[in-house]
């Protein structure tokens, strides 16, 4: 019986490790797109489930299978931390705040509690993806953001919103792909004096074809004519480690927080994973990236952002 309850345990686990070895053997495959931004967590249960074998049975196999999820694992964590930046000092000055969050195209009752946040929040900046449920708030929001973009506001669509308490000086509107349209807003706006770019993107789910790539792809060629300090917020469906991402990052320069809060399930709390994102290009620096905890019937948590600009 231990003989067979060992084998069990190590074929499952051989066939976990062997997929999320996949990235390294084929390449960036969709197909495996999941588990690639799951790779931390699937690594830890692959080394308790290693661990477990072991116990059942001491058998060299177990140990060779505990090796590689540790691998895979501190691997990760590099990933996690390559494209991070040093935050600034805490005094450092003047402090800026962006609100962004994916509220749930369903999430209508909860759309004048969401508003609420929002104008409560005082951010200078609000980017808000599926935002239908916000429809009904457009009144009590322009009185605290008087400028904004989509929901009526340039567009028709009501997918993404970006909301601001100072004018704009130029925008932009784009489509990342035919899959969904007008999925990324840029607004460059001027904060005491120095103009900002403020990027929204929200993009389709790595597993449906190679969309996700694509659309990565386009939103690198559009940031790399924009010039100045640019903050890019939004949903993108994936971890920073995964392939796509990795790769995004490295080309576009830009930079993140270590560590970033957990953003999806909302089930798993802090243990889950971000797959909504806050990135940056020097000089602008994030301060703190901060889990809004109150999901608000939302299947994301919001991101509340504090960001300053080297001088």
């Amino acid at each position: 019986m231990r003989d067979t309850i060992y084998c069990v345990l190590c074929v499952l686990l051989t066939l976990a490790l062997v997929v999320l070895s996949g990235r390294y053997i084929i390449g960036d495959l969709w197909l495996l797109a999941f588990f690639e931004s799951l790779q931390a967590h699937f690594s830890i249960a692959c080394i308790v489930g290693a661990l477990l074998a072991f116990a059942v049975k001491r058998h060299w196999y177990a140990v060779v299978l505990g090796i590689v999820g540790v691998a895979l694992l501190v691997h990760s964590v590099i990933m996690l931390k390559e494209h991070s930046a040093t935050a600034p000092a805490a005094a450092a000055t003047p402090t800026y705040r962006l609100l962004s969050f994916n509220i749930d195209n369903d999430n209508f009752a909860n759309g004048e509690r969401i508003a609420d946040l929002i104008i409560g929040s005082k951010a200078d900046v609000v980017e808000v993806f599926e935002a239908q449920p916000l429809l009904s708030q457009m009144a009590r929001l322009e009185q605290a953001y008087p400028y904004r973009i989509g929901c009526g506001a340039v567009t028709k669509d009501c997918d993404s919103l970006l909301l601001s308490t100072r004018p704009f000086q130029r925008q932009l509107i784009r489509n990342l792909s035919v899959l969904w349209q007008q999925r990324f807003f840029m607004a460059i706006i001027d904060f005491d004096g120095q103009s900002i770019n403020f990027a929204s993107a929200h993009l389709s789910k790595p597993y449906f074809d190679e969309f996700h790539e694509y659309e990565l792809t386009v939103l690198y060629y559009i940031l790399y004519w924009i010039k100045g300090p640019t903050i890019l917020a939004g949903d993108f469906n994936a971890s920073v480690i995964a392939p796509d991402m990795q790769k995004f990052l490295a080309r576009a320069g830009l930079n993140h927080v270590f560590p970033e809060p957990s953003t999806w399930p909302i089930e798993a709390g802090a243990y889950g994973i971000s797959i909504d994102h806050v990135f940056a290009r020097p000089p602008l620096q994030l301060k703190s990236v901060k889990q809004i905890p109150d999901a608000m019937g939302s299947n994301h948590y919001g991101l509340m952002t504090e960001f300053t600009i080297a001088k």
